[in-house]
C-alpha cells in the first residue's frame, strides 16, 4: 500500500499541470470554465491562470521547491473558495452544484497543504513559520469534511449520480449509495485519524477507477464529437485525478 499511495504528489501533480494545459487551451479558444478549475472568461487572466497551474503542477512532479508551490496553490484555492464560491452558496445554500464546486475547490487546497505538511523541512523557531505549519496541517481535516459533503450530496440526487454509471456496470443505484457511503466513511476516517490510510488509500482507487472508466471515455466522446461542453468534460476528469492524488497524500500523511 505505501508504494501506491507515495505517488500521490505524482498524480496530483501531473493533475494540476493538466489544468494547466486545460487553461492554455481555453484561452486561446475564447471559452471559459466555472468551477474547478477556474478559467476566466479574460483571455489575459485565463492564459495567467493556465500557466501558473502549469508551473504549479511540474513543479510538484519533479518535487522541485513543491513544498512552497504546495503551500502557494493551496492557499490561491482557498481565495477562490472564499471570493468567488462562498457568496454563491450563502446565495443558493439549496443548491447541491455550487455546493459540490465549494467543496471540490476546498478539497483542493486541502491536497496541497496535505503535499505541503508531509514535505515538511526542519522546524524554524520562528512565529509565523510554526503559525504556517498549524496551518497547512488542517489539510487532512478540510479534506475529510469535504469528502463528507460530497456523501450527503450523493444521497441527495442518487438518481443523477445513478445515471453517470456505466450501463455495462449495471445496478447503478447501488454504485450510487455505495460511493456515497465510501466518501462519508473514508472522510470520518481522515477527521478522527482512525485507519486513515486505508481511507486514503481506498478513496485513491476508486478516483482512480472513475477517471479510467468513467471520466475518460466521456473526454473521448466529447472530444470526437466536437461538443462545446469539452472543456467541463476535461475539468470532471482532472478533478477525479486530483482527488485520487489528494486521497493518497493524505493517506501517505496518516503514516
Amino acid at each position: 500500500m505505501d508504494k501506491i499511495i507515495s505517488k500521490g504528489q505524482l498524480i496530483f501533480g501531473i493533475a494540476i499541470a493538466a489544468y494547466g494545459i486545460e487553461g492554455l487551451i481555453c484561452a486561446h479558444r475564447g471559452l471559459s470554465v466555472g468551477g474547478v478549475p477556474w478559467f476566466p472568461e479574460s483571455v489575459f487572466l485565463g492564459y495567467l491562470t493556465g500557466v501558473a497551474l502549469l508551473a504549479a503542477g511540474i513543479s510538484i512532479i519533479v518535487n522541485i521547491q513543491a513544498r512552497i508551490t504546495s503551500i502557494v496553490l493551496g492557499s490561491l484555492f482557498l481565495f477562490y473558495v472564499l471570493f468567488s464560491e462562498l457568496p454563491q452558496v450563502v446565495a443558493m445554500p439549496k443548491s447541491v452544484g455550487i455546493r459540490t464546486v465549494f467543496f471540490e475547490a476546498l478539497a483542493m487546497c486541502a491536497s496541497a497543504w496535505t503535499l505541503a505538511a508531509t514535505l515538511r523541512t526542519e522546524s524554524s523557531p520562528r512565529q509565523w513559520v510554526r503559525v504556517l505549519d498549524k496551518l497547512i496541517e488542517s489539510g487532512p481535516y478540510l479534506f475529510g469534511f469535504s469528502l463528507v459533503v460530497f456523501g450527503i450530496d450523493h444521497f441527495l440526487v442518487l438518481a443523477l449520480i445513478a445515471s453517470l454509471v456505466p450501463a455495462w456496470m449495471h445496478l447503478g443505484m447501488f454504485w450510487a449509495y455505495f460511493t456515497g457511503a465510501a466518501f462519508v466513511a473514508a472522510g470520518i476516517s481522515l477527521i478522527i485519524k482512525r485507519m486513515d490510510q486505508w481511507g486514503g488509500f481506498l478513496l485513491g482507487l476508486m478516483f482512480l477507477l472513475w477517471f479510467l472508466l468513467l471520466h475518460s471515455p466521456r473526454v473521448v466522446a466529447a472530444f470526437r464529437s466536437h461538443d462545446p461542453n469539452a472543456p467541463d468534460e476535461w475539468s470532471s476528469a482532472f478533478i477525479a485525478l486530483a482527488m485520487c492524488g489528494g486521497s493518497w497524500i493524505c493517506g501517505w500523511y496518516a503514516r
